[in-house]
């Protein structure tokens, strides 16, 4: 069977006013719109059109059609025009200690203070659509950001002097940012806005971007400490538990493991625990996984990635019709041109225009994609 699936986008504040309208190729809200969800989460599963929400129709029709509910992945187009918080993900052994201890503690799954909403841990990836989209994730090769520090002067001596030595710990100077060092991160972020460097231009224009949006954040700091990532049109980065990441502008397609558990590290008028962040902190420099996909059969190309949670597909479709054999619960979105899919199985068929899905169930065994555009199928990984 082939479900469509709809929903409206999310209207967080950081949010484009015109990527995912221009996507669709329909006129702007005026409003921002940040991401559309396409799953069956339940913080906001998507329209199946027949009036049932995709959670539902899996609980009353998934299992005929071989789904176990709940998907293990839930896949979003995201439309960035202002920096998300910095953030970092727990593993599966510590979400399921985090979630128990705070279910034990009696703290409502929708509290603002409530960090695991759920036990499941959150790998993710995500894609460029646009032709740049740019990130901060992972932490910078420790000699790199003590030079970018020995350019801000006096008004870092503090910071310089924790980042001195073999023994400097990256996770210990972010918990001290955030806990105790606000005073000594607004004399940063001021020593940041003023100075000037050839080597760190675009790292220090982010900093003044931020000090405007997020005024006093200490976050801003930590932000210096992460790689400024930038993705060209078709590259992946991939987020494992434990690394810092913000995503900063353009359009992407984005695939994780379902779940809501996020530790913030600034950039947020949200709950920032500070000492459970460093507590599953991944503190070890390096440059972050940027993924290229990789070509699995004409006019299909697969991002690799270590979990078993998801796997995506890319597939252009041109003139030339293009099998794509698929295993499990599949969810396959446009995002440029029109194509049609149509089960193997069934035969049933879907047109869809960029921004438009459909679930693709297991008894299909997979799609044969016609038309003219390019499509995104994200699927179980193994």
């Amino acid at each position: 069977m082939l479900i469509p699936l709809a929903n409206d986008p999310r209207d967080y504040a950081w949010g484009s006013t015109s990527l995912l309208a221009d996507l669709e190729g329909r006129d702007a809200s005026g409003r921002p719109e940040a991401e559309v969800w396409f799953g069956d989460h339940p913080g906001d599963p998507s329209e199946t059109g027949d009036g049932r929400t995709l959670d539902r129709w899996i609980a009353d029709d998934g299992a005929a059609s071989g789904i176990d509910a709940p998907l293990p992945y839930l896949l979003k187009l995201l439309a960035a025009a202002s920096a998300l918080s910095i953030q970092a993900h727990p593993s599966k052994a510590q979400a399921e200690a985090g979630f128990a201890r705070e279910e034990a503690a009696g703290i409502a799954r929708d509290a603002a203070d409530r960090t695991y909403r759920d036990a499941n841990h959150k790998p993710e990836l995500i894609v460029a659509l646009s032709d740049e989209f740019r990130a901060l994730a992972g932490l910078r090769d420790l000699d790199a950001t003590r030079r970018l520090i020995a350019t801000l002067g006096e008004g870092a001596a503090p910071l310089a002097e924790r980042l001195e030595g073999a023994d400097a710990s990256l996770s210990a100077v972010i918990g001290w940012l955030l806990s105790d060092g606000a005073d000594a991160a607004r004399d940063v972020v001021a020593a940041a806005v003023a100075a000037s460097s050839d080597e760190f231009a675009a790292e220090l224009a982010l900093a003044r971007t931020l000090d405007a949006a997020f005024p006093g954040d200490p976050g801003i700091v930590v932000a210096l400490l992460l790689n400024l990532v930038v993705l060209r049109r078709g590259e992946g980065l991939f987020v494992p538990a434990g690394v810092l990441h913000a995503y900063l502008d353009g359009l992407g397609v984005e695939l994780m493991a379902a779940s809501d558990n996020v530790l913030r590290g600034g950039l947020t008028p949200k709950h920032v625990d500070a000492a459970e962040l460093v507590s599953v902190l991944d503190g070890t420099p390096g440059l972050p996984p940027v993924i290229r996909p990789r070509e699995v059969a004409p006019g299909v190309r697969r991002y690799d990635v270590p979990v078993a949670d998801f796997a995506l597909l890319a597939v252009s479709a041109d003139a030339d019709t293009v099998d794509v054999a698929l295993e499990g619960p599949a969810i396959a979105v446009a995002t440029a041109g029109a194509v049609s899919v149509s089960g193997f199985a069934t035969g049933a068929s879907a047109a869809l225009a960029a921004g438009a899905a459909v679930l693709v169930t297991p008894d299909e065994g997979g799609v044969r994609v016609s038309g003219s555009g390019d499509l995104f199928i994200a699927l179980p990984g193994r």
